[in-house]
């Protein structure tokens, strides 16, 4: 009886977990996925046009942030970046940070600590006009560099 009544409990333990955890990697709506693609590729086009590159650089603790942007002009600047960092599996470790413009090409912001493990970066303007991607691993790598996507 022992054997029966254990598969039953582990039968019981496993749908209650699949119940209970999140499946963040399942997309609803492939298809909509799939149309945001072109747009994102525009993105990555128009960062290359204007000369956009930024380094990153996290502080200690994994609170605050600083962003040199690099830019073909100083009016391509824009006053406040938005940064998300995602996490590679678990969406609800993603964090959307909002940096205001500290000196000319600066930018700062500070946000929840973050974890160790690693993370993905994507730095764009608040209308979302353009972007720069990168990865890292942190604390290993307190700093970064992000550049356009190239295609």
């Amino acid at each position: 009886m022992a054997g029966p009544v254990a598969v039953i409990i582990a039968g019981v333990i496993t749908v209650w977990m699949a119940v209970r955890s999140s499946d963040g990697l399942v997309v609803d709506d492939y298809y909509k996925q799939g149309l945001a693609i072109n747009q994102t590729i525009s993105r990555d086009r128009v960062a290359a046009e204007r000369g956009y590159a930024a380094a990153l650089s996290f502080d200690g603790s994994g609170k605050t942030v600083s962003v040199r942007l690099d830019a073909l002009t100083a009016q391509a600047r824009p006053d406040h970046l938005m940064l998300r960092i995602l996490h590679p599996t678990r969406a609800g470790q993603d964090r959307l940070l909002l940096l205001r413009k500290a000196a000319e090409g600066q930018y700062s912001g500070v946000g929840r600590a973050l974890e160790s493990g690693r993370w993905n970066l994507v730095l764009e303007d608040r209308s979302a006009e353009w972007r720069l991607t990168g990865s890292f691993n942190y604390p290993a790598a307190g700093s970064v560099t992000l550049t356009p996507v190239s295609r």
